[in-house]
């Protein structure tokens, strides 16, 4: 099939010339191709492999081209480059219809429009170049050094952005600036990608005095609220009953760790963001105070700060009042890309990715790489490493001794957050600071954690203690910084601390202790070196794990991750408990010794000391402590306990993390059996108070005392003296007449084809639009394979976690944004997907989503209600997954559950009203097909 693409071609741009290459875009089963001329053809995907092979193509995400024509790594002309190029820290979908709509172009209906339309894509992105409108002299001087290092360095569309950017022939330059004399490794080019000289300082501020007390009273919550929504809003009860039962949490506390804590259950459809925020900001003016926000998901940090808007239309007084908090490991390091710039000499050819990376940190509000306005595709296009690699991943800041201190992104943001009234955090960064100190100075004292019914997870993370071969090696490398000659730049302990001890001989000697009693820590290659001949204290211990977990895990064979009990140990490995318990004392005392010896420091020199000094040395001792106490202490009295029963607040066990039968990591692991235990003594009895809120609280058992009391120790309330207070405002939509409920009769969820066949039929009767759950990645990528050719021959586009070259977020956003488009996925899009209107219609679950049956779980089922433990989880999951399916009033959707051993006392997890009605799969169509065709 062929055609003519010369209506979508543009008027010619100046003299704008494009690359002598076709376009191409590939589906799952075709492959559409248009020549510079203007013809364009639909082969099959081995033609279309072949082209690429002989001649770079324009095109749109590489990696996903290349993983759909089964290929390596071949060059091309990636539109994403150029865009990311053109328009850094600006988000589009990585795909040709995103890039349409993001240029304001025509939306392409089908393969073949979307390739012709590639060309005109391109031309418009160099036609910008070219305008270069509302740039500083300084600014293009950058962006065109930039460029010329880029395309002396190989990059594809440099010959043609520098022809845009000044005028420059293809062929190469006569100007001083010549692309031709910059050598990718020269002082030249690195001196090109220099942004951070270009970057604002931050300046130092007064420490700000501790907030007031008064309350919030619920009609001022209410008029508040009206405030946000504006006049002419359609009224809301709920959200105004909502708004007012949450006041409670901003009451002043009568007693020392006894913390107003507020449960509040909030459907959906209430508007529970504007609901608390309209208190939360009211407390923070009255009280010249600040309220931290917690999210589990980035994707909700993101929606709360955009919800922001509504209070702070000003962006110069929201970036006063509104900041988006998170660990240093989400955001860019100038250390580290000034290092990596530094190493061109030694790999020019990363000239490419680190240019698109300083072009992002020029442009960027925050610096922030995962969830801020960094594209989530451009590390799949340019690289982790160098990408999201740049960021602090391995807590080797070395604050006011690195020489962009003054311009940190992290810094600016901590300071920021001090004089902020709402930060926006998210649950695991807001642990970590309460259990080894806030980079804020002091700790917060009101709370709104959100999704609240993932707090016990996040504790579950935060306050667990993994003894494993990856969190050794990474104290190892905190310790001892890059060895050998690969291209880490992680910088040790000596680094970081040495100026700071310099003269105190105690801390130095404690410092070469410390130094040297880390070789008994994983060096690299000790994956390889378990199964033959381990290295040290730490590699001989895990060598022995990893001997009773193959030896006693009943399902070796598989390519999962594989665990056992502790109790009875394979011979050897308690004594090689004992020499690991000792080598780790050897290295706790030094981290613990530099830790005091830093702590008096900052009082015996407290008057002298200058603010920068100060906070680093604070800085340094959190890190100690975390190291030395919460971490090597805790592995310490792990080992120490080998051949006893665990002590009765734990859950032990010993684990191989496994992907596709590869081992990833072994250790021996201890989480809390309750571990909201440690969060109400470090997070909330310290607090003032704290308001935990969520659409899924309670999980319907039918019993609403029983559904509380659940809710309360899932929370932490249990752990406090005064009980908290309920709150539970319904959802105002009608979802017996919104949605359909379906659970799948005759369907065996073992026979994957079957269960690929339900999803086809039920995707085809809804058009599109449809969330598919899956409770295993293995499950999800067979019905995968065997879905997306039938849905693209029907013009349906499908997408997939675990499958895709694409994060997470990116996929929802392209779900979001097709109408009829379909997603596949596991729990990250279960709890994190909020799609109103049509894109998301149909929600079909593989089956019931009970528990891993695993060694944590068995513990806490059997201490926590046994089968009811059970249901409750699922319960909770079904409740996430069905809140999904109606965001808005005019949102209709089905819910389809392909597991025909659904109990019928799990049916609380839907809303009261909504009919469940067991049918086969061809009913399950057909009123699928007529319910959605009504709307």
């Amino acid at each position: 099939m062929t055609g003519s693409i010369s209506s979508t071609l543009p008027p010619p741009h100046s003299a704008l010339r494009l690359p002598d290459a076709p376009a191409l875009v590939v589906g799952h089963a075709q492959a559409a191709i248009a020549s510079p001329e203007g013809e364009v053809r639909l082969v099959d995907l081995p033609k279309a492999a072949a082209l690429l092979r002989e001649r770079p193509a324009i095109l749109v995400h590489a990696p996903v081209t290349l993983r759909r024509l089964g290929l390596e790594a071949l060059p091309a002309f990636d539109l994403l480059e150029l865009f990311a190029f053109v328009r850094p820290a600006r988000f589009c979908l990585p795909t040709p219809r995103g890039l349409a709509r993001a240029l304001d172009l025509p939306v392409p209906a089908d393969l073949e429009s979307e390739a012709g339309l590639l060309f005109r894509i391109a031309l418009e992105l160099l036609a910008e170049l070219e305008e270069a409108s509302g740039l500083r002299p300084p600014q293009l001087r950058r962006r065109r050094s930039i460029a010329a290092a880029m395309a002396a360095g190989g990059w594809r569309w440099g010959p043609a952005a520098m022809e845009a950017i000044e005028g420059v022939s293809p062929g190469g330059v006569s100007s001083p600036g010549d692309v031709a004399s910059i050598h990718p490794a020269s002082a030249r080019a690195q001196s090109a990608l220099a942004v951070w000289e270009d970057l604002p300082e931050w300046s130092e501020h007064a420490p700000e005095p501790p907030p007031g007390h008064l309350p919030v009273e619920p009609n001022e919550a209410r008029q508040r609220l009206a405030q946000l929504l504006g006049e002419g809003a359609e009224a809301r009860p709920q959200q105004a009953d909502y708004a007012s039962a949450v006041t409670a949490a901003f009451a002043p506390r009568e007693r020392q760790g006894e913390p107003r804590f507020v449960l509040a259950e909030a459907g959906t459809g209430v508007g529970k963001t504007l609901g608390y925020i309209a208190p939360a900001s009211l407390w923070a003016e009255k009280n010249d105070g600040t309220v931290w926000i917690s999210t589990y998901t980035r994707n909700l940090q993101h929606q709360i700060d955009g919800e922001l808007d509504r209070l702070y239309p000003d962006p110069a007084e929201k970036a006063l009042k509104v900041v988006v908090r998170k660990g240093r490991e989400n955001y860019l390091c100038l250390l580290n890309l000034e290092e990596a710039v530094r190493g061109l000499p030694t790999r020019p050819q990363d000239i490419v990715s680190l240019g698109l990376m300083a072009r992002f940190a020029e442009a960027t509000r925050d610096g922030d790489l995962v969830g801020g306005d960094f594209p989530g595709w451009l590390s799949d296009l340019i690289g982790r490493g160098r990408s999201l690699g740049l960021a602090d991943r391995r807590g080797e800041c070395v604050y006011s001794a690195c020489p962009h201190y003054h311009r940190c992104y992290i810094e600016r943001s901590i300071r920021r957050a001090r004089r902020a009234d709402i930060v926006i955090a998210n649950h695991a960064l807001v642990m970590i600071q309460a259990a080894i100190g806030p980079e804020e100075r002091s700790l917060p004292l009101r709370y709104v954690f959100d999704e609240g019914h993932h707090l016990f997870d996040a504790a579950d993370g935060t306050f667990a203690s993994h003894l494993s071969g990856f969190e050794t090696a990474e104290l190892r490398r905190w310790i001892l910084g890059a060895e050998g000659r690969g291209r880490s730049r992680a910088r040790g302990l000596k680094r970081r601390i040495e100026d700071l001890v310099a003269g105190d001989n105690e801390a130095l000697e404690a410092l070469e202790a410390a130094l040297e009693a880390a070789s008994s820590l994983p060096g690299e290659g000790w994956h390889q070196r378990l199964a033959e001949k381990p290295r040290g204290a730490t590699e001989a211990f895990l060598a022995k794990v990893r001997q009773q977990v193959y030896a006693r895990d009943p399902d070796a064979t598989n390519p999962y991750s594989l665990e056992t009990d502790v109790l009875p140990m394979v011979e050897g490995l308690q004594e090689a408990g004992a020499t690991l318990a000792r080598a780790l004392g050897t290295l706790e005392l030094p981290l613990k010794t530099l830790m005091a010896r830093l702590a008096a420091r900052l009082d015996e020199e407290a008057e002298g000391l200058d603010t920068a000094t100060r906070l680093r040395i604070e800085a340094m001792i959190r890190a100690l402590k975390r190291r030395g106490t919460m971490e090597t202490a805790g592995w310490r009295q792990m080992l120490e306990g080998l051949g006893s029963p665990c002590p009765p607040e734990f859950v032990e066990w010993f684990g191989v993390e496994r992907i596709d039968g590869r081992d990833l990591d072994v250790g021996m692991y201890r989480h809390w059996l309750d571990p909201m235990v440690p969060f109400a003594q470090a997070v909330a009895e310290p607090a003032q108070g704290l308001l935990v809120t969520s659409a899924t609280l309670t999980d319907g058992s039918g019993d609403i005392e029983a559904d509380w009391r659940a809710a309360e120790a899932r929370s932490g309330a249990v752990h406090l003296p005064m009980p908290a207070i309920r709150a539970r405002v319904p959802s105002p939509f009608d979802y017996a007449n919104q949605t359909r409920l379906f659970v799948v009769t005759d369907v065996r969820k073992d026979d994957l084809g079957l269960v690929a066949s339900a999803y086809r039929e039920l995707i085809l009767a809804a058009g599109g639009g449809a969330l598919g759950l899956f409770t295993a990645i293995q499950r999800l990528r067979e019905v995968y394979r065997r879905l997306a050719p039938a849905l693209e021959r029907q013009g349906l586009q499908l997408l997939a976690q675990h499958v895709d070259p694409l994060d997470t977020a990116t996929l929802v956003d392209i779900f979001r944004a097709e109408e009829n488009a379909s997603l596949l996925g596991t729990d990250a899009v279960r709890d994190g997907v909020d799609v109103p209107g049509r894109s998301l219609r149909l929600v079909v679950f593989d089956r019931v989503p009970w528990a891993r049956p695993d060694i944590l779980h068995r513990a806490r089922r059997k201490a926590m209600g046994g089968k009811d433990y059970d249901d409750r989880l699922v319960r909770l999951r079904l409740k996430q997954a069905f809140g999904r399916l109606i965001r808005r009033a005019d949102d209709h959707g089905v819910f389809v559950l392909l597991d025909p051993m659904m109990p019928s006392r799990l049916k609380g997890a839907f809303p009261e009203g909504v009919e469940l009605k067991r049918v086969g799969l061809a009913e399950a169509v057909a009123e699928t097909r007529g319910f959605l065709s009504l709307r």
